[in-house]
């Protein structure tokens, strides 16, 4: 008797799993493991990956020198070793300029699983997306014309780009943005949770699969779906009910309007979380998007279950050594601080 209880305990328990692993399947999608089908995800048919442009790409995310003040990089709000954001809740760049809309950087992580880049959702992939801040004001601050004359500056650098870019003389601004995208199609973070997509029940735990079935049957899953759980549309943001710090920063005057829909890759890893950065507990951002977006107040053990799916989300970051840049020469220009 107490067999057959057991037998139909586990069936009833595999039944459960397995339908949630169907509808998990459907409306996610799991970063491939082989690099062939992986590639095929994250190469841009305009911008093809190859060994030499990553290595330039690399070297140029770290070089500080593409900022006027030659003390800000690419990895400086976008730091490599903090989940690939600044930990702050705005960004801070040129001569400690904070963000003048009070914008939190967000990661760059598994940026390229999403089909926009930016707040707003304005660029539509890394190239483009890479030119903004490094001409930007309130960030780098370094017009086109003064990177590209820092870089035909120095030898090393004008080989490195003709290795990267064969049928180019010379560096340009355009293939300097090319260049720092194709590393950062690089940087993705596969997690326990595409082991479960590839049909690892055993890869997320009890918790955590209660944790998806609550984010996918409340409603979360309706706009944080696919392969980068988010990122893939715009939303009306607050959409139900008032969002309570809309008063820091000025990003849609404060008021209700279009905003990119994050991927939920590494959240746990990325706070302080929203466009403003206004919140530092990953529990209170599940429950401000429940009221916000939802219209539903979660009780305790649902912010507690599907947290724990998100934590799930944290992936294996790629091993990066930091490169040694090439010194400056006479003729590079100075920094402007």
């Amino acid at each position: 008797m107490k067999l057959i209880i057991f037998l139909t305990m586990f069936c009833v328990s595999h039944l459960y799993s397995n339908e949630l692993l169907k509808q998990s399947q459907a409306i996610f999608q799991a970063i491939p493991s082989s690099y062939e089908a992986l590639n095929k995800v994250i190469d841009n048919p305009q911008n093809k990956l190859s060994k030499e442009k990553v290595k330039l790409g690399k070297m140029l995310f770290f070089e500080p020198r593409l900022s006027k003040s030659g003390f800000i990089s690419c990895a400086s709000c976008h730091n490599l070793s903090l989940g690939g954001v600044d930990g702050l809740s705005t960004a801070v760049g040129h001569r400690w300029t904070k963000n003048p809309h009070h914008l939190n950087s967000p990661t760059v992580y598994n940026a390229v699983l999403h089909k926009m880049q930016f707040w707003d959702g304005r660029s539509k992939d890394l190239e483009d997306q890479a030119k903004g801040p490094i001409e930007a004001g309130p960030e780098m601050a370094a017009p086109k014309e003064l990177v590209v004359s820092k870089l035909k500056s120095i030898p090393e650098y004008v080989k490195l780009f003709k290795k990267a870019f064969p049928k180019d003389k010379e560096p340009d601004f355009d293939n300097t943005a090319k260049a720092i995208a194709a590393f950062e199609r690089t940087l993705v973070t596969p997690s326990r949770f595409d082991e479960y997509l590839k049909g690892d029940e055993d890869a997320l735990s009890a918790q955590e699969q209660t944790g998806l079935k609550k984010f996918i049957n409340k409603g979360c899953a309706s706009c944080h779906s696919g392969i980068g759980v988010g990122g893939s549309m715009k939303q009306m943001f607050p959409l139900v009910k008032p969002y309570k710090y809309a008063n820091i920063g000025d990003f849609n005057d404060g008021k209700p309007g279009m905003v990119k829909v994050p991927g939920l890759r590494n959240i746990a890893l990325t706070g302080p979380y929203f466009h403003n950065g206004a919140v530092w507990s990953l529990e209170e951002a599940v429950e401000i998007m429940a009221e916000t977006q939802l219209g539903q107040k979660f009780s305790k053990e649902d912010v507690s279950d599907i947290v724990a799916f998100l934590k799930s989300l944290s992936g294996d970051t790629p091993k990066i050594e930091i490169p040694t840049l090439p010194r400056y020469t006479k003729s590079t220009p100075i920094p402007e601080l």
